[in-house]
């Protein structure tokens, strides 16, 4: 039985927690880039702390170069804690919005697509919907397969957000207390 490391690429989910600052993106974008690895996804936005904004990114990388990286990252000021999440230990989710072709002939049939898939329709327009999908990577594949058939006139899908399963944060114990003005007495 071999037991040397994997140099294969594989796909990894990161969830970093930074300083809500402009330029963050940029640097951190930028440190994977300079080391020529693609960023298959990428989210950021708000957490329960206004002074922190969650990324998730999903890259391709190889799990040595993936520490480098990782390490990078933790030098950068503006970055305050990155966890690796495992797919069996994490919930992930992606949105899509797709504009699909619906005439009077073919609009019962999409609006039973819709159902299978739990999606939503957020448009109507005479000759097309727009479908909302929120899911796993797989089901959000499978839902445009399904509708692919009708015509698929348009499609923005997000990255991919992610969040430990359980009762535990990434912002316990790296919280940073926000200061409360206290009254003055006169």
């Amino acid at each position: 039985m071999s037991t040397h490391l994997s140099t294969e690429p594989t796909v990894h989910t990161l969830s970093v927690l930074v300083e809500n600052k402009p330029g963050v993106l940029a640097r951190i974008a930028a440190l994977f880039s300079r080391r020529g690895y693609n960023i298959h996804s990428l989210a950021v936005g708000p957490t329960e702390h206004p002074e922190m904004s969650r990324m998730t990114i999903v890259v391709d990388v190889e799990d040595s170069p993936l520490e480098q990286v990782t390490k990078q990252l933790n030098k950068l000021v503006e970055v305050i804690k990155i966890v690796e999440l495992e797919p069996r230990d994490a919930v992930e989710r992606e949105l899509l919005l797709v504009k699909v072709r619906a005439d009077a002939d073919t609009r019962g049939q999409v609006l039973d697509a819709v159902q299978l898939f739990r999606a939503k329709v957020v448009d109507v327009a005479p000759d097309a919907v727009t479908i909302e999908v929120t899911g796993n990577s797989d089901k959000l594949s499978d839902c445009l397969r399904v509708l692919e058939p009708f015509g698929v006139r348009e499609l923005v899908q997000s990255g991919i957000v992610a969040i430990g399963r359980g009762s535990r944060s990434i912002t316990e114990r790296t919280a940073r207390p926000v200061a409360v003005p206290i009254p003055q007495l006169a």
